[in-house]
């Protein structure tokens, strides 16, 4: 089964990568001067004064190399580690439901091509499957706003996708070329990959940018307002660089196949033909074309 490949360090890799500190430049500052600047290394013990980090990859650097700044950087960057973790399960999950309910539809059979127009990809929405994934269903509070958005920037996204898959006239069906008999019984396609189903907003989900804004421009505004250093925007960045990634090498992945096509042979009648192709013929539209 062709699952959407998303290492969630990976996620966290990137999220590091944006080098954010804690406490923010807008809540603390290093003080300075006299006494303050004085009083504040004497506050220290000497064996406070340096730290050992526990959350790795770190996802946030100390202001300071003390352990109270570290054992900050360590609690909230394993918070964040939990949620992209959770985020991205909840997508794979969502992904994987979501392949074992689509199906093709309004397929028009002309002997061996099969020609699908935009909407011929059916399928039910990410959003609510991402919201209600094992991993994601049980999040309350703010994280369950972030959650909200990741849902609703990665659903909105595969959604205009699907919504322009074609299938362009693709050679499914050899054996309707000519065939001996005057309708051609339900065949299955010949297994191609889905890239080859053309979708002109396949950057939608094969590039990051458009998830991560919708993942941004969902989120409670409230939420924003009180990141000053925009960590909510690094998060979502991470989410979207592996989950583009992750799609991107499930389109050349996934296999179409079990597309059953048929249709009638108009030449097989008075006078007889002994052989024709099929001529508007169509497929039965039942789940399962892309769960292998």
């Amino acid at each position: 089964m062709a699952s959407l490949i998303a290492p969630a360090i990976l996620a966290h890799l990137r999220f590091m990568a944006d080098g954010h500190k804690l406490p923010t430049v807008a809540s603390w500052r290093q003080p300075s001067g006299s006494p303050a600047g004085d009083h504040y290394p004497r506050s220290l013990k000497p064996s406070d004064m340096v730290a050992i980090p526990s959350c790795f990859p770190p996802q946030f650097f100390p202001q300071n190399p003390h352990k109270y700044h570290q054992k900050s950087c360590d609690d909230v960057g394993n918070n964040f580690k939990d949620f992209m973790s959770s985020a991205i399960d909840g997508i794979k999950f969502a992904h994987n439901m979501w392949k074992m309910r689509a199906k093709f539809q309004n397929l028009k059979v002309n002997a061996v091509t099969a020609l699908g127009t935009p909407g011929c990809l059916d399928g039910p929405g990410l959003e609510s499957l991402i919201k209600y994934s094992p991993s994601c269903a049980t999040m309350t509070g703010n994280m369950a706003k972030y959650r909200d958005a990741v849902a609703k920037g990665v659903g909105d996204c595969f959604k205009n996708w699907q919504d322009m898959v074609t299938v362009p006239g693709l050679p499914w069906y050899p054996a309707f070329a000519a065939f001996p008999g005057p309708q051609a019984p339900p065949m299955p396609n010949v297994p191609m990959p889905l890239i080859a189903c053309v979708s002109p907003m396949t950057t939608e989900i094969a590039l990051p940018f458009s998830m991560s804004s919708g993942m941004a421009g969902a989120l409670d505004g409230g939420l924003k307002q009180n990141d000053p250093d925009k960590q909510y925007q690094t998060l979502f960045d991470s989410i979207a660089d592996v989950c583009a990634l992750g799609f991107a090498i499930w389109l050349v992945a996934q296999q179409v196949m079990l597309v059953m096509g048929k249709g009638p042979i108009p030449t097989f009648a008075p006078p007889f033909v002994p052989v024709g192709p099929v001529v508007m013929g169509d497929n039965i539209a039942t789940p399962g074309h892309l769960a292998e």
